[in-house]
């Protein structure tokens, strides 16, 4: 009697991933722990220079992939993937504007921060102003920020792709996922501090960019090319059976007619990103982020000396022209290659796509992953995703440490020697 075929890819497979797939996944977290343990083992972790600012004795390429790494999340392949398929590039502007500000941070902020030899930004801001009232408020208002915006935006994201890609039914699926990414990413973060940080987020800076370039580059073959891209994204549209209409009977699934203007009109109502909000908005909010925040200034702070500091910068500078071709323009091609899926606008038929009445953009490079790729190569991008994830995760974690040690624990324990202050940021 012949073999059941749907018997035999069940037996080759978990989910909607091959065993090839698991393997690969398998792999990453063999290599991404080993390095993380072993970078753990020659850093100094009984005092709270080596434990929360790796001794100040990075190189400036780690530095600066670290910066790269800490920024970019899970979150980012969701999201600009997403604003990609929905409106097209002008989302990258996001990107583009932290070229200039992190110029900012190497030249003008950094040496300020080094001169005061202080850990943290509320650390600073204390000197500066005196008084510890401020101090402890910031840094409180940080870690929550912290818990409910990025780990809770990033951990979403990242459970969201392992969930479709296991096809994990319901809310404990979810759940089950979170745990496990929590995990993995405490045991490097608790044991290893600044340095393990710092040296796991290069490792997967190099993943995210090698995974991310070749499923970019497929995704211009499978549409093929840029031009074709171009005229098929504003050509191609969703059934009418997963579409809505406005009152004139049009469209809601349409692409917009500016999607390939990185700068959109002002007027209100006439765009969703206007250039003068994306110029001159953005680039306050961009100074905060970029120049202020403990998860980003504490890796320039790790670094050996003002050139290393500076180095990084620009290196992290360059990395981030990066996310315009490597999930904007995918995101576009999934909407291009799945439009049913990523454009639909009927709230039931989203709601039975992605479990969304809003729309499922969500799924744009989701889908690229789990239907463009071979097997192997999806459990590398799925590896891909994860380094998002757990480079965010763990870099979030080693600051709110800092930042509960070094300005909250101490107003606690007056007396508390250095080990003891590793210890309460472990």
């Amino acid at each position: 009697m012949d073999a059941d075929p749907d018997a035999m890819a069940d037996a080759s497979s978990i989910g909607s991933l091959h065993w090839g797939d698991v393997v690969v996944v398998v792999i990453y977290f063999i290599i991404v722990l080993a390095v993380g343990l072993l970078s753990s083992r020659f850093s100094k972790k009984d005092n709270l220079s080596g434990y929360f600012l790796a001794s100040r004795s990075m190189h400036w390429i780690p530095v600066g992939a670290s910066l790269f790494a800490s920024n970019i999340g899970s979150g980012h392949f969701i999201g600009l993937a997403g604003t990609g398929a929905a409106s097209g590039i002008a989302v990258a502007g996001f990107e583009l504007n932290a070229v200039f500000i992190l110029m900012f941070l190497g030249w003008v902020f950094v040496p300020v921060y080094t001169a005061a030899g202080v850990y943290t930004m509320p650390e600073y801001l204390r000197l500066r102003f005196g008084g510890q009232r401020i101090r402890v408020y910031l840094s409180v208002l940080a870690i929550l920020l912290y818990i409910f915006t990025k780990v809770s935006a990033d951990l979403y994201a990242g459970a969201l792709f392992i969930q479709r890609a296991m096809q994990w039914e319901g809310d404990l699926g979810l759940y089950l996922a979170i745990i496990v990414l929590l995990a993995i990413a405490a045991i490097f973060t608790i044991f290893g501090g600044l340095t393990a940080v710092i040296w796991t987020d290069f490792v997967q800076t190099v993943l995210m960019i090698i995974g991310s370039l070749i499923l970019c580059v497929m995704s211009f073959v499978a549409v093929g090319g840029y031009t074709k891209l171009i005229d098929l994204y504003f050509e191609k549209m969703p059934s009418p059976n997963v579409t809505a209409y406005d009152s004139n009977n049009k469209s809601c699934g349409l692409p917009r007619d500016d999607a390939m203007h990185m700068f959109r009109a002002a007027e209100p109502g006439e765009s969703d990103l206007p250039w003068t909000g994306m110029t001159f908005g953005l680039t306050i909010s961009a100074i905060w982020y970029w120049c202020s925040d403990q998860v980003i200034v504490q890796r320039t702070l790790a670094s050996k000396n003002m050139i290393h500091a500076k180095g990084g910068v620009v290196l992290a500078a360059v990395l981030k022209f990066l996310p315009l071709y490597l999930l904007v323009f995918p995101g576009m091609a999934a909407r291009v290659l799945y439009t049913d899926t990523v454009a639909c606008s009927d709230p039931e038929a989203c709601r039975r796509i992605c479990g969304s009445e809003s729309g499922c953009t969500n799924l744009a490079y989701i889908e690229l992953v789990l239907n463009l790729l071979p097997p192997g190569l999806s459990g590398l991008m799925l590896a891909v995703m994860l380094a998002a994830l757990m480079s965010s995760l763990t870099s979030i974690f080693n600051s709110a440490s800092t930042l509960f040690t070094i300005d909250i624990y101490t107003r606690i324990r007056r007396n508390a020697t250095e080990i003891e202050q590793v210890i309460a940021g472990r």
